[in-house]
């Protein structure tokens, strides 16, 4: 997500609750966060207790909102982190953008028990159900909605094959590296621990997948910054994927 640059009040604070009148997706509800996991230097889990919130398909995002004390709103979409559950929490992942007003209250200032607004979930057209096999890649904080995917595959069980490429600069800069399993491949363009190479997702990465593509072929989820995006999913094309069975979502 973009973010602007702006000098943040000291504070932001949601004066009382909002008033949930159905349980719809385009109402404003409070969202009270309850716990902050850091991930990497830059990059932190900030989980929250919605007890309205209606439900997500894994790879859509809401609409969060801040109020000031002055009553100067921000507003940000953010991609869900967690996988659907019936618990009212759910879970966002976010990078420390430099200037960011948003992103740097909730690093410098949120606290467990502070309150923000939060609708959604927004958008179907990234969302993967887990009804067909799913060839994930993303890049930096581009992994958070897949995250949800692969979360969502190891709590239901699925059966259908799914696979993931992440992209990150370094091994301490690669969100929930703690969690990967024989689903992930990482790709490290920085520098990467001994014995593994170092540079961009290239088409090397992406043969020995495609050649064990299921019946039917891969969906294939493409998220990270533009210039990944690009990168990415051209790399899809010229090894013979079809071009209507790319999903992306970009940011930048």
């Amino acid at each position: 997500m973009t973010e602007t640059t702006f000098t943040p009040p000291t504070r932001f604070a949601i004066p009382g609750r909002i008033a949930v009148t159905h349980q719809g997706a385009n109402v404003w509800q409070t969202a009270t966060l309850t716990e902050i996991r850091r991930e990497t230097p830059r990059a932190a889990t900030f989980r929250f207790a919605v007890p309205a919130w209606v439900g997500h398909v894994p790879g859509q995002h809401l609409q969060l909102r801040l109020t000031a004390e002055d009553g100067y709103r921000a507003q940000r979409h953010y991609s869900l982190a967690s996988a659907p559950d019936d618990s009212g929490h759910i879970e966002l992942t976010l990078d420390h953008v430099e200037g960011g007003e948003v992103s740097g209250w909730f690093h410098g200032e949120a606290r467990p028990g502070d309150r923000v607004e939060v609708r959604g979930p927004v958008s179907g057209f990234f969302a993967w159900p887990g009804d067909r096999p799913a060839l994930l890649i993303g890049a930096g904080s581009g992994v958070v909605p897949l995250m949800s995917m692969v979360r969502h595959h190891r709590a239901r069980g699925l059966g259908v094959p799914l696979r993931l490429l992440v992209s990150a600069r370094s091994p301490e800069e690669l969100i929930y590296a703690r969690e990967y399993g024989a689903e992930t491949t990482p790709v490290f363009t920085r520098s990467a621990p001994p014995g593994t190479p170092v540079g961009r997702i290239a088409a090397a990465h992406l043969e020995p997948v495609l050649a064990e593509a299921p019946p039917g072929g891969w969906e294939a989820y493409v998220c990270g910054s533009n210039a990944f995006a690009e990168h990415a999913s051209r790399l899809l094309v010229a090894a013979g994927q079809p071009v209507d069975r790319i999903r992306i979502e970009r940011f930048g």
